[in-house]
C-alpha cells in the first residue's frame, strides 16, 4: 500500500516520515555503511528539507516497509552535489522532466522472502510501481537513480532494467554506487506489475493511510488547562483522530466544520469512537457551529 507525501501534506505524516527515515538508518546506514547522518535513529540529509516527494509503502499493520525519495533535478540533488564522482567530469542532467531518484530501501527485518504480499520482492516491486506511476502522472518522463549493484540485479529481475546509465560506478560505503536511467513509461509499469502479479490500484488516499498507520502507531495529545468532565473519552487519541481534531480547530466557518464532520461520519461508520474521541477535543465553541 502506497501513500505520497509531499510539502503539501507532509504535516498530517510526521510520525509517517520519522519511521521512514529511521528505516533509512538501518539500510544505510547500518547495512550499506555508507556516511550518512544519523540523528536520534533517523537518517536525514540537506534534501530532506528541499520539498521532495517520498512514496512510502506501508503493510497491513501499518508499519512502513519502503521508501524513495523524488527530487526535482533543475535544483541540488544527489548526483550533482554529493555523488558528483559518479559522473566522472560528465555535467548532470537538469531538466523539468527528469527527476532524481534516492535513498530507495525495503525492510528487509519485517518483511519475509517469497513472493507473497509481505514479502521483500512483493513491497519491492509495489514501491517501484508507485513511485514510476506517481512521476507519470506529474508530468516527469525520466528518473535517474543512484544504486548499488544488487539494487542493479533486482531492477533486472523485476523487468524494470535501467535503459542505460550514467558515469561510472564508484567505491560507497561497504558497497558500490551507480548512476542508472529509467523511463517513466506505461510498457516499463507494466512489465513491473505482470512480474509481480500486482493487478490493483497501489495507492491509498491520505484518510485511507492515516487509518493503516493508526492501527500500531496509537499517539496521546495533551489539552492543557481543560478540565475533563466525568463522562469525556479520555483514552489516548490514534493519528487518524488527532488529525481530525486539528482540522476541526482549524475550522474557520461552518462550512469547513461540516465538511471535517461529514468524513468524521465517514471514517465513524467502520470505527465508532472515533467521533466521540475527536470532538471531545474540539472547543465547545466549534462543536455549538455544527
Amino acid at each position: 500500500m502506497i501513500i505520497v507525501i509531499d510539502s503539501l501534506n507532509k504535516h498530517m505524516f510526521t510520525e509517517v516520515l520519522d519511521e521512514m527515515f529511521r528505516l533509512r538508518a538501518r539500510v544505510f546506514g547500518d547495512r550499506l555503511g555508507w556516511d550518512v547522518n544519523i540523528v536520534d535513529g533517523k537518517e536525514i540529509d540537506e534534501f530532506d528539507h528541499l520539498d521532495p516527494a517520498f512514496v512510502v509503502g506501508l503493510d497491513d499493520e501499518g508499519h512502513v516497509v519502503a521508501a524513495v525519495r523524488a527530487l526535482q533535478t533543475t535544483g541540488p540533488h544527489m548526483l550533482s552535489d554529493v555523488f558528483h564522482d559518479i559522473l566522472d567530469g560528465e555535467a548532470p542532467l537538469r531538466s523539468a522532466t527528469v527527476w532524481e531518484s534516492t535513498r530507495f530501501c525495503v525492510d528487509t527485518q519485517r518483511l519475509n522472502r517469497g513472493k507473497s504480499k509481505n514479502s521483500v520482492s512483493y513491497a519491492t516491486c509495489e514501491l517501484m510501481i508507485g513511485s514510476l506511476e506517481y512521476a507519470r502522472r506529474a508530468g516527469i518522463q525520466d528518473i535517474i537513480t543512484v544504486i548499488d549493484p544488487i539494487m542493479d540485479r533486482v531492477l533486472k529481475r523485476s523487468n524494470n532494467a535501467p535503459y542505460g546509465y550514467v558515469g561510472k560506478t564508484v567505491p560507497m560505503g561497504k558497497v558500490a554506487a551507480l548512476a542508472a536511467m529509467l523511463d517513466c513509461s506505461e510498457d516499463r509499469i507494466d512489465r513491473v506489475r505482470e512480474f509481480a502479479g500486482i493487478t490493483h490500484d497501489v495507492f491509498l488516499t491520505e484518510e485511507e493511510a492515516l487509518k493503516v498507520f493508526s492501527k500500531s502507531h496509537p499517539i496521546t495529545t495533551e489539552v492543557q488547562d481543560q478540565p475533563t468532565p466525568a463522562n469525556q473519552d479520555t483514552k489516548p487519541l490514534t493519528m487518524l483522530e488527532k488529525y481530525f481534531a486539528e482540522q476541526m480547530q482549524a475550522a474557520q466557518s461552518e462550512e469547513d466544520v461540516q465538511a471535517v464532520l461529514k468524513l468524521i461520519e465517514a471514517v465513524s461508520a467502520t470505527n465508532p469512537p472515533t467521533q466521540r474521541q475527536v470532538l471531545s477535543q474540539v472547543p465547545q465553541a466549534l462543536t455549538n457551529q455544527a
